[in-house]
């Protein structure tokens, strides 16, 4: 039995040796790279954290301690530590282990923390908890790493944080240079001339080679350097920044070396007020295919082969690399379009077009707030920007979606990948809010393609609005199988037409190959069917209100939320024009998801063609044997497709010059 099956807790590391430390490290690696190669999952940043999270609890006495984990996609080892190895079999499928802390799965883990930079803030506020409250007896760590110090909301709480020096928080800033590319902005170039500047370095290991042999006062002497006064520090290492702020400084230290880590986060524990940390560590560490990946350390991977790192099935093409590719040829056409992303440059595509054009592409760290309304700004100096975000994480930025660009008519056009159900990284990265967040925003249109070409044309009608922000959004992973339009109404295309006109089905975006399933469904049961995509769901399309008149039940299918969503614009337009024909709104419910393969959690939310059928079969009872109603549009008012009559629904009449 190796050491890793005896630890079930974090005390059973307490008796261990360095050396046998040493060992167990080893042996969390190979299990890690032998779970997360079946399961997929983020690797690297675990890889590098290994050493560090075994220090943290050995000093520390997690739960009564609370060690808080920025981001939370290296919390694996955490988690191994504190009973759930068993857990990484199902590791980010269904029922099975998150991928991120989850306090329904252990008193060890208080936030479910995996959006960047907000570890800090949930430190200050809990230490302030404690203090009100008498609490002395209690550390609170926050670890942040992975690029998440470029937020600027993890600065805020640096700001609170060491404006009390009465309140102990211990900030372990885990440095591996990196987020998902290497990190950018000038606090990474500082951070990077810390990591690079040797001297500190050789003078403490030279140190400790030598006092740790002296008797007594040796190890103690050591102990000592890593908290040495700021003037020895600045000889060696620019580290003057933090205690600027008002923050103790240690470091930095080998976040590979687990008697130098637990020596410092001793003294920071020990200390009695603030106290940042800076850990050295490589992402990757101790997996070669991993170390040797320039693109992310395998910051993230699918299901691969452990020994050689190489995905055991190969890739698809996606709706991101349909977007990257049609990019570059817009890019290629205007020299006004710029590219603007927060830290994901290779994940959303970006990569590309900064290949094509390097002075074009901005990548502002984990920022998105800072990216939408340096955005605003190239708008107005008479750019066309593409922001380039995960859905999810433009929620942290709505504020300045609305005031910062749609207040001032900027021609700023995000593209949100990964909207709808993701699935795998669970409730904080569903993109399931932006169709109803977005819909309050005057002058805002949005457009949901339904497959590679509908994105193309999205994305090209997208940029030529240059007074009024645009939204293109498209789902994860693997393209949608090609919709053909049939035909188009009100500039709306048209896939599937019934003989009679009993269900409207207005289909948003990729969710078009289970409503032309579900016509299919009801027709077989004398039911008829329109289906129309209206591609720009924002603003809803006046056809519709004309169509549903004509119909005897509409239905909406998005794979957003329902409260506020598309349905919900519907039915409100329906309302406003007087038409009475009743609406059903199918979307994903508000609550949050449990992570899980997105086919699963479409089947959970009710989204799969039979699941529509049952919903909406008994709602028009005798539709099958009915005929039309009066008033059926005639067959010629729904037109034979014509792919040069495509609406210009997003377009504007011409363009501002700022």
């Amino acid at each position: 039995m190796g050491l890793l099956e005896k630890i079930e807790r974090p005390r059973d590391l307490d008796g261990l040796t360095h050396q046998e430390l040493a060992g167990l490290s080893r042996e969390i690696r190979d299990f890690l790279i032998e779970k997360v190669a079946r399961t997929g999952g983020h690797l690297g940043p675990n890889l590098g954290a290994v050493e560090l999270t075994l220090a943290l609890h050995r000093v520390f006495d997690s739960p009564r301690d609370r060690i808080l984990w920025d981001t939370g996609h290296q919390s694996y080892v955490h988690k191994m530590l504190t009973g759930r190895r068993e857990g990484f079999d199902r590791l980010r499928q269904k029922g099975g282990l998150s991928g991120y802390p989850s306090a329904a799965e252990s008193d060890h883990d208080i936030i479910e923390n995996s959006h960047a930079s907000t570890a800090l803030s949930y430190a200050d506020g809990l230490a302030k908890a404690y203090r009100l409250r008498g609490v002395r007896d209690r550390a609170v760590v926050a670890v942040i790493g992975d690029g998440a110090l470029t937020g600027g909301m993890a600065w805020e709480a640096l700001n609170n944080i060491a404006a009390a020096q009465d309140r102990p928080v211990i900030i372990v800033i885990n440095d591996n240079g990196r987020s998902y590319s290497p990190t950018i902005g000038g606090l990474a170039t500082h951070l990077a001339a810390l990591r690079t500047t040797r001297g500190y370095e050789k003078f403490l290991a030279s140190a400790k080679e030598t006092l740790n042999t002296t008797p007594v006062v040796g190890p103690a002497l050591y102990s000592a350097l890593h908290g040495a006064k700021k003037g020895l520090k600045d000889i060696l290492a620019p580290q003057g920044m933090f205690e600027d702020l008002g923050l103790k400084y240690v470091g930095p230290i080998d976040g590979h070396d687990t008697e130098a880590l637990e020596n410092a986060l001793r003294m920071a524990r020990d200390f009695g007020g603030p106290v940042a940390v800076h850990c050295l560590t490589t992402k990757g560490h101790g997996y070669r295919p991993a170390e040797d990946d320039q693109l992310d350390h395998f910051h993230g991977v699918g299901v691969i082969d452990p020994v050689t790192g190489k995905p055991t099935k190969p890739a698809g093409r996606s709706w991101t690399s349909v977007f990257a590719d049609e990019l570059v040829e817009v890019g290629t056409e205007r020299e006004d379009v710029v590219a603007i992303t927060a830290a994901m440059l290779h994940p959303t595509g970006l990569h590309k077009f900064q290949k094509a054009f390097p002075d074009r592409v901005f990548d502002v760290g984990i920022a998105e707030q800072h990216a939408v309304t340096s955005a605003a700004g190239l708008a107005l100096g008479g750019l066309h920007p593409v922001v380039a975000v995960y859905a999810t994480f433009l929620n942290r930025a709505f504020d300045q979606v609305l005031m910062d660009v749609a207040l001032h008519k900027c021609g700023v056009t995000f593209v949100l990948d990964r909207a709808g159900v993701t699935g795998d990284d669970g409730a904080s990265h569903n993109g399931m809010w932006d169709l109803s967040i977005l819909q309050v925003v005057p002058g805002l249109r949005v457009c949901a393609p339904r497959d590679a070409d509908t994105l193309r044309a999205g994305l090209r009608e997208a940029v030529e609005v240059d007074e009024a922000p645009t939204v293109v959004r498209f789902p994860k992973g693997a393209l949608a199988e090609p919709v053909p339009a049939i035909g188009t109404a009100g500039g709306m295309d048209v896939l599937a037409r019934g003989g009679t006109e009993d269900v409207l089905v207005v289909s948003v975006g990729a969710m078009a190959g289970e409503c032309v399933e579900l016509a299919g469904l009801l027709e077989a049961q004398g039911i008829g069917a329109t289906v129309v995509d209206p591609r720009w769901v924002k603003p809803v399309n006046e056809e519709i209100p004309r169509l549903a008149a004509r119909h005897r039940l509409v239905v909406t299918v998005e794979d957003g939320g329902r409260s506020g969503g598309v349905g919900a614009a519907v039915a409100q337009a329906l309302q406003a024009a007087g038409v009475d024909t009743p609406v059903r709104t199918f979307g994903i419910p508000q609550r949050f998801l449990d992570h899980g393969k997105r086919p699963d959690l479409l089947t959970e939310c009710g989204l799969t063609a039979h699941q529509l059928f049952l919903a909406v079969v008994d709602q028009i009872p005798g539709a099958d044997t009915a005929a039309a109603p009066d008033g059926a549009a005639a067959p010629d008012e729904i037109r034979p497709y014509d792919q040069s009559a495509r609406p210009a629904a997003a377009r504007a009449t011409g363009k501002v010059n700022r």
